[in-house]
């Protein structure tokens, strides 16, 4: 089986199948990681570029090892480095890159929108990693992954996400992919940090952390994000640490074998404690580690499933 489409835009436009099918080839995926030789011929001859106009770690050096893992050509563009410090538009920049034939663009951007925008432009596949406030589909993806593989399942369980809701990509692919695997999602920040309207995405809300954690199963804790912020939404970090940080004795709330996720960078001390984020509950690294899983499935279900069959 494979997707039928050419992109991966967004959690919000896939169906339960899909988001299915993707989780399921992913788990096929993860022994790969675990080879003396880490690769599988799958892409052999497919050109993967990584176009980041944001800043990335985990993201981009994931998606350039599940394509070399699947023995794509990765291609990583930076653009501090590239022609649109010199004033290219990125209608310009598709148009260059998609006269070198390649078969898959991966882009990062500020602005919510600009992967469909891309997607227009070129005849390849393209895969959102993270636009703006809008969504970051294949971390939700790997997120997913990861609860699946340690609660065994996703439906009818209770998810926390806390943090700056506001500006958060991540949330807003979790909330779209939990709830339609079947769980419930709360979402619980500051008042200038949740939405208006943000229960319309199939969630509930609230200002109060521990009324969220209550007899949660999977708490999602996410950092503020001041690079999306042009104005102060909280009176000091340690006022927001001591009502929206997580430690042992907030966590005491959710259920004794609630889990930990958190999609980085961590800001210890801030939004989750040192001793929760190296915890037994926290399953932080297995989500960078699946984050591979994730991309390499996505990777040969848009591009390497056709030729196969």
């Amino acid at each position: 089986m494979r997707l039928k489409r050419k992109d991966l835009l967004g959690i919000e436009e896939l169906s339960a199948e899909e988001i299915t099918l993707i989780l399921t080839t992913a788990e096929s995926f993860r022994e790969v990681s675990e080879r003396e030789i880490k690769k599988v011929p799958t892409l052999r001859g497919r050109t993967v570029i990584n176009l980041f106009y944001e800043p990335s770690t985990r993201t981009r050096t994931s998606f350039e090892i599940a394509a070399k893992r699947m023995s794509a050509d990765a291609v990583n563009i930076s653009v501090s480095a590239s022609s649109v410090v010199k004033g290219e538009t990125l209608k310009d920049t598709a148009r260059n890159l998609e006269a070198m034939r390649p078969d898959c663009i991966v882009i990062r951007h500020a602005s919510a929108g600009t992967p469909h925008m891309l997607a227009g432009y070129v005849g390849c596949s393209v895969i959102n990693a993270g636009d703006g406030a809008h969504e970051h589909p294949s971390q939700a993806l790997l997120d997913m992954l990861t609860v699946k593989e340690k609660k065994g399942r996703i439906e009818g369980l209770k998810v926390a996400i806390i943090g700056d809701i506001t500006h958060s990509r991540v949330a807003r692919s979790n909330i779209y992919g939990f709830t339609r695997l079947g769980a419930s999602v709360t979402v619980a920040g500051p008042p200038t940090m949740l939405p208006p309207g943000i229960e319309a995405l199939g969630c509930k809300a609230t200002t109060n952390m521990e009324a969220a954690l209550k007899d949660t199963d999977v708490v999602m804790m996410l950092r503020i994000q001041l690079e999306r912020q042009k104005e102060s939404f909280f009176p000091t970090i340690r006022e927001y640490s001591r009502l929206y940080g997580l430690n042992e004795e907030k966590l005491r709330k959710a259920k004794p074998d609630a889990v930990i996720l958190h999609p980085g960078p961590i800001n210890r001390g801030v939004e989750i404690s040192s001793e929760v984020a190296d915890g037994p509950y926290s399953l932080i690294l297995d989500q960078v580690t699946n984050g591979v899983a994730v991309r390499m499935a996505v990777f040969y279900l848009l591009l390497g499933a056709a030729r196969e069959e």
